[in-house]
């Protein structure tokens, strides 16, 4: 089973543009979006889905008034001000308990519940361009690295079982929780930077993140033409740190046709599709080299 994760250090780099083109061009592929968190490659693919499950992470206290008495030492001893007092007696902000479970343990009338927390769902779903694997935490919800990992695992099972042998993962942007959970068991990073400052400096930062796992790192240039200067600064660095160049691709309005149509812009034959196949191309070579 191989797999190869699609990140960019940064937003708006064109990440997922590039995954759609390659989800497009990928055979015997399983699709797994891993930004759990803004997930937006679905815009490209139009899932129908197949099953829905909740992901259940964490706990979160919560009071019972029927069995509260009103004594107040639940409020006293959160640190977090989760427990609020009203007009219908004491109650807890979910959104301010950190789930620390000190009011469960120590309220004198056992009138405090620890359930699972519903974080979000996650959903496997039919694509024109074969099945994926995707989910949607809840605005503020925590646990992206175990959602990803949950996503994963489910995108390696169903593969193994239709007999597929490539996993593409969009990965989600930045060096944080979702990001280093995505990398654990990629056989091969594609990092989509453009030529801008911050392109180049979050571009170090998940390079350096995927040394640290010993990935097979790919860089893809996007908007190359307008800085060709950085552009060259940027490949040099790469070849420096022994980085496969994946290609360059050029600012085209083609890519924002593609996205309002809802599709991958090598489905609409722009200019842009032999250079997205031969980046494809070598990325595949890489990946089985």
């Amino acid at each position: 089973m191989r797999e190869i994760v699609v990140i960019s250090g940064k937003g708006g780099a064109g990440k997922t543009s590039m995954t759609g083109a390659f989800a497009h061009l990928a055979d015997n592929a399983i699709l797994c979006d891993l930004d759990v968190d803004a997930p937006d490659l679905h815009l490209l693919l139009s899932p129908q889905i197949k099953t829905e499950e909740s992901f259940l992470s964490g706990n979160e206290a919560v009071i019972d008034p029927d069995r509260c008495i009103g004594c107040g030492q639940c409020a006293e001893l959160c640190r977090y001000n989760a427990v609020r007092e009203d007009a219908d007696g004491y109650r807890i902000d979910p959104l301010a308990c950190e789930g620390c479970k000190v009011c469960v343990a120590l309220c004198p009338e056992q009138a405090i519940d620890f359930p699972q927390k519903h974080c979000g769902q996650w959903y496997v779903s039919d694509t024109r361009f074969g099945t994926m694997v995707h989910a949607q935490l809840f605005p503020g919800e925590e646990n992206s690295g175990r959602l990803v990992t949950l996503l994963k695992q489910k995108a390696r099972a169903i593969a193994e079982e239709q007999g597929l042998d490539l996993v593409l993962c969009d990965g989600a942007p930045g060096i944080g929780c979702p990001v280093i959970s995505s990398m654990a068991g990629t056989n091969l990073a594609v990092i989509v930077t453009e030529p801008t400052p911050s392109g180049l400096h979050d571009l170090k930062r998940v390079a350096e993140l995927c040394d640290r796992f010993r990935t097979k790192v790919a860089v893809l240039v996007n908007k190359w033409d307008i800085n060709p200067d950085l552009t060259e600064e940027i490949e040099s660095w790469s070849t420096g740190r022994g980085y496969t160049l994946a290609g360059r691709i050029p600012h085209d309005r083609a890519v924002v046709d593609a996205m309002l149509e809802r599709k991958a812009v090598t489905e609409t034959g722009s200019d842009l599709t032999p250079l997205l196949e031969r980046s494809w191309a070598g990325i595949l070579a890489l990946l089985d080299s």
